[in-house]
């Protein structure tokens, strides 16, 4: 082969790559510094925020519901019917606590994980608090000796939990804003 016709079609090529280089650098450009302005861009936009902070919200109204519901005083009254027995009360007041709490596990996306760790701490607890009270009474006690016998175990203690992580829920609420 001839030095003169290798010149011309290495030329030829390499014309022809750059060209071909050219025309896709034109044709990616506007896609490749648009996906690398969103990735390096942090700025979130208004109404985003806006209806993020209005989810938060909701989780931490929803976890305030939650811990006044499964608190005792409130949950043994709702849930008290004349004549129960106590392990019926027992087992309504423990599946009422654990479909509460399943009603809200995704607001653990929008709380703060401490306080979704006190909040569900705060449920094992008052099940707990339940299942001791009637591993005490008698197998022929009636509910309200359990509700009288966990009532008490609350006016015993010093500080009331279920106030405590209203309290703490509320504080996560104000850093919001």
């Amino acid at each position: 082969m001839d030095l003169g016709k290798f010149l011309l079609n290495s030329t030829s090529l390499a014309v022809g790559g750059t060209f071909i280089v050219v025309v896709v650098y034109y044709m990616v450009r506007n896609d490749v510094m648009r996906y690398l302005s969103s990735r390096n861009s942090s700025v979130v936009p208004a109404d985003d925020k806006s209806n993020l902070l209005n989810l938060r919200l909701q989780a931490h109204e929803r976890m305030i519901i939650f811990v006044d519901r499964i608190n005792p005083s409130n949950l043994l009254l709702r849930l008290y019917q004349q004549g129960i027995e106590v392990g019926a009360l027992q087992v309504m007041a423990i599946n009422e606590i654990k479909t509460e709490f399943q009603h809200n596990i995704t607001q653990q996306l929008y709380i703060e994980a401490a306080t979704w760790n006190v909040v569900r701490k705060l449920k094992d607890d008052t099940i707990a608090m339940v299942n001791n009270a009637v591993k005490n009474l008698p197998a022929e006690a009636s509910g309200r000796e359990l509700s009288k016998k966990v009532l008490n175990y609350m006016s015993e203690i010093e500080e009331n939990p279920y106030e405590l992580a209203i309290g703490l829920i509320k504080q996560d609420i104000h850093k919001l804003f």
